[in-house]
């Protein structure tokens, strides 16, 4: 493993509007809007995705409406004049100030694995505990690079989007938790006891959850311990295109869903469903639904200031998409509904999915030709950047961009461009940011 080595420092800038479509400079820009919808303003040449999704053809979601011609009125009976109302101004408009400033990063390797997928740090200590797709969990400090985990045995990862793909601890750090995809494709959520130098007794694994995968892409398979202390598990809508078995809009599928369970075992079970999910009693929804309508969330992400929840969901070929549900009452996005398949970003997809007009939209999203296969990121609550706090750093597989999104304001600064083909941004010691790439690099956001 290689270590501390600078590779690119970018100053960040604002996104400028839809007219710098025509730079030379072969940037890509979009404009945010007040719906939080940015427009991509500089195509891309199409890439083939061989990273957490690929893309699939287009397919024409927009129906046809039939023009009427507008209704007769009868003529109406000439009215008294009336005074003239007096007159008022017309409101304005209130556009919200930016928070975040003008941050210049560096990105410096810390080190390379094998198609580094995920980072977490264990409570008990500050080592980079690093997830490789194909089955190993490798911890990183200053010193060495040592295997703590290797399930290559039982992780299947033929397809670009299975393998092992998330982890977490429970809040001692004495357990952890891997969500991978066994050589059948199906998704296993297990639990393993850690020891204090970090190792996991592999051989002791006690599976949580079997989620039966229909096909081999759309897996998801983030973990998250949640500011409450249960373990939140993202699953995608399990696959092809389109969601065509619907499974994303029905609650009571655990695919296309957010999960929130409990580790400890209730009796035979080998888990507990917390009594206030939304679906607890088995009523309307799978007991371990906390939200659904998800295509393929392949990062989450709570922050540990505001307890707000992030979600980075894949689109289908138009719009990927960034969720931000505030901490609530019952906790962040209870009982949510994304909207897929009904809608892919906020626009119609499928119009046989029935619109329940409570549809959580998304806060940003931006279009295919800037770039495809959003691989989420995590708010900034570091020191080391102010001016970046509490902005929310991502990127995605195809574009090789590292951006920050203002919730405040809108806007979205790019931080560095060409950086690889990212599959997570993820938070290490401090609350400071990394960047892992597919390639092998990861890459800790540092400043200029």
């Amino acid at each position: 493993m290689r270590r501390r080595r600078p590779i690119l420092v970018v100053a960040a800038a604002a996104l400028l509007a839809a007219g710098c479509a025509g730079d030379d400079d072969g940037a890509v820009t979009t404009t945010a809007t007040d719906a939080g919808e940015p427009t991509a303003t500089q195509p891309t040449e199409p890439t083939e995705s061989t990273g957490p999704e690929p893309t699939e053809p287009a397919e024409s979601t927009e129906a046809p409406t039939e023009s009427t011609e507008p209704e007769a009125t009868e003529p109406t009976e000439p009215t008294e004049p009336t005074e003239p109302a007096e007159t008022t101004e017309a409101p304005t408009t209130t556009v919200a100030e930016p928070v975040v400033g003008e941050p210049s990063v560096a990105l410096t390797e810390v080190g390379r694995f094998d198609q580094p997928v995920d980072l977490v740090i264990r409570p008990e200590d500050a080592a980079l505990y690093v997830v490789e797709q194909p089955g190993r969990v490798v911890r990183a400090d200053d010193a060495d690079a040592t295997v703590v985990a290797d399930l290559t045995d039982r992780v299947g990862d033929e397809g670009n989007e299975q393998g092992l793909l998330g982890l977490e601890f429970s809040a001692d750090g004495a357990l952890a938790y891997l969500n991978y995809t066994n050589n059948e494709g199906d998704t296993i959520v297990a639990e393993y006891p850690v020891a204090p130098d970090g190792a996991f007794d592999v051989a002791a694994e006690r599976v949580l959850l079997v989620v039966e995968q229909p096909y081999g892409n759309h897996n998801g398979g983030d973990l998250a311990r949640g500011p409450d202390g249960m373990l939140y598990v993202a699953l995608g809508d399990g696959g092809a295109g389109g969601d065509p078995e619907r499974r994303a809009s029905d609650p009571t599928q655990l695919l296309g869903s957010l999960l929130r369970i409990d580790p400890t075992p209730s009796g035979d079970a080998p888990y507990t469903i917390p009594d206030d999910n939304p679906f607890a009693a088995g009523d309307g929804g799978a007991p371990e639904v906390w939200a659904w309508g998800l295509r393929n969330p392949w990062r989450i992400a709570f922050d540990p200031v505001t307890a707000d929840l992030w979600i980075a969901d894949v689109g289908q070929n138009q719009w990927e998409e960034i969720n931000h549900v505030p901490a609530a009452e019952g906790g962040a996005a209870r009982g949510a509904d994304f909207g897929w398949s009904g809608f892919e970003g906020t626009e119609r997809f499928n119009d046989d999915v029935p619109d329940p007009g409570n549809t959580v939209m998304p806060v940003f999203t931006y279009g295919r030709d800037a770039g495809c296969s959003i691989s989420g990121g995590e708010p900034y609550r570091g020191t080391e950047i102010p001016e970046l706090a509490p902005a929310f750093v991502y990127s995605d597989y195809c574009s090789g961009t590292l951006w920050a999104f203002d919730p405040a304001s809108g806007r979205n600064l790019v931080l560095a461009e060409d950086v690889g083909s990212v599959s997570a941004v993820r938070r290490g010691p401090g609350d400071e940011l990394y960047v892992l790439t597919l390639d092998g690099p990861i890459l800790k956001v540092t400043p200029a």
